[in-house]
C-alpha cells in the first residue's frame, strides 16, 4: 500500500527550484512524499511549488516502482492518492505495470449526470428523516475524453444538515462494494496527512534552506532517516499501550528529553537515569527490544 501526496514547503531565500505559490501566496516548494500503508516513508522528492502534472507524476511513480521491485519482485502494491494524481498518464502506467489503484476523481458535469437521481432520491429521504447524516453509494462504467478506455467509478452521495456533498473515486479493482472500496479503502489514506505532520512539524523536514537543490534534497533524506528511527521506536513500544499511537514530539519529550549521565568505553556506553525515572520500565523495554543481535 502506497499513499502519494504532495506538500508545501515555505522557504524565505533564493533557493533553486523555488516557485511563487499563489494559494500560499508564499515562495517555497512541494515535495512529492510516499509513505506504505503502516506509516513508513518510502521516499521524498524535492520540486517547485506546484502541483505536478500527468508527465511528472507518473515518471516519479515509475522510477519508485522500479526500485521496489529490484527487491521485491513478487509483491502486489496498490496505490492511493488525491484527484490530482489521476491523470490518463498515472492511470495508463498503473495498467502497464499491473499495479492496482484507488484514486480520487474531480467532479465535472459527465459524471453529475450519472448520479443526478440517486443525489435527488437521497435528499428526499434524508428531508422525510431528518437528523444524521445519510450516505449512499453508486458504482458505475466512466471513462473521460482523454482515457484509454473505461474504467469503475464509484460515487459517494452524502446528505446531512448542512447540505449536499458528492465526492467520486476511480480504482481498477473489481471486487469489493462502493461502500467498502470508499470508507475503509480510499478514506484511509488520509492517515498519511498525519505522517506529513510527524515529518514536517515534528521532525522539521520544512528546514530547507540550503541554497543548492541537491543539498536540500540531502536534507529531507536526512529528515526521512530521522523519521524512521522514530517510527521504529514507536512501533517497538507495547501495542496496547498509549505510546504506540504518540506522535514523535511527545516520544521525544518523555523518552529523550532526560536527565541521564552518559560514559563512553571502549566496548560500550553506559546511560545512568536517575532513580526517579517516570519512564524506567519503558525504556528498558526499549533498549532490550531495539538492542542489535547478539552474534554467537
Amino acid at each position: 500500500m502506497l499513499d502519494i501526496d504532495d506538500t508545501f514547503d515555505a522557504v524565505h531565500g533564493h533557493q533553486q527550484l523555488r516557485l511563487f505559490n499563489a494559494f500560499y501566496d508564499e515562495f517555497g516548494f512541494q515535495p512529492i512524499v510516499v509513505f506504505d500503508g503502516e506509516g513508513r516513508l518510502v521516499g521524498t522528492l524535492l520540486r517547485p511549488a506546484r502541483r505536478p502534472n500527468g508527465a511528472e507524476s507518473a515518471t516519479h511513480i515509475r522510477r519508485l516502482i522500479r526500485q521496489i521491485a529490484r527487491h521485491w519482485p513478487e509483491t502486489e502494491i496498490l496505490l492511493r492518492a488525491d484527484s490530482h494524481y489521476c491523470t490518463p498518464q498515472v492511470l495508463d502506467l498503473c495498467d502497464g505495470l499491473g499495479l492496482r489503484y484507488v484514486f480520487g476523481l474531480s467532479k465535472n458535469g459527465r459524471l453529475a449526470r450519472n448520479i443526478s437521481a440517486l443525489e435527488a432520491s437521497t435528499a428526499a429521504r434524508y428531508v422525510r428523516t431528518p437528523g444524521q447524516k445519510l450516505r449512499r453509494f453508486k458504482t458505475f462504467s466512466y471513462a473521460a475524453l482523454s482515457w484509454s478506455k473505461p474504467r469503475r467509478a464509484i460515487a459517494r452521495v452524502e446528505v446531512g444538515p448542512m447540505g449536499r456533498d458528492t465526492r467520486y473515486i476511480v480504482t481498477n479493482l473489481e471486487g469489493g462494494r462502493g461502500k467498502h472500496l470508499y470508507e475503509k479503502l480510499y478514506s484511509a489514506r488520509g492517515q498519511a496527512e498525519n505522517h506529513i505532520k510527524a515529518w514536517k512539524t515534528h521532525l522539521a523536514a520544512d528546514r530547507t534552506s540550503c541554497s543548492k537543490a541537491n543539498a536540500n534534497q540531502m536534507r529531507l533524506m536526512l529528515h526521512g532517516c530521522a523519521y524512521w528511527v522514530w517510527w521504529k521506536l514507536r512501533a517497538a513500544c507495547p501495542k496496547r499501550s498509549p505510546w504506540r499511537r504518540a506522535q514523535f514530539d511527545t516520544l521525544r519529550l518523555h523518552l529523550v528529553k532526560l536527565a541521564a549521565t552518559i560514559v563512553e568505553k571502549k566496548t560500550r556506553i553506559i546511560v545512568t537515569l536517575p532513580a526517579s525515572c517516570p519512564r524506567k520500565g519503558l525504556l528498558l523495554l526499549l533498549f532490550d527490544a531495539l538492542a542489535p543481535p547478539k552474534t554467537a
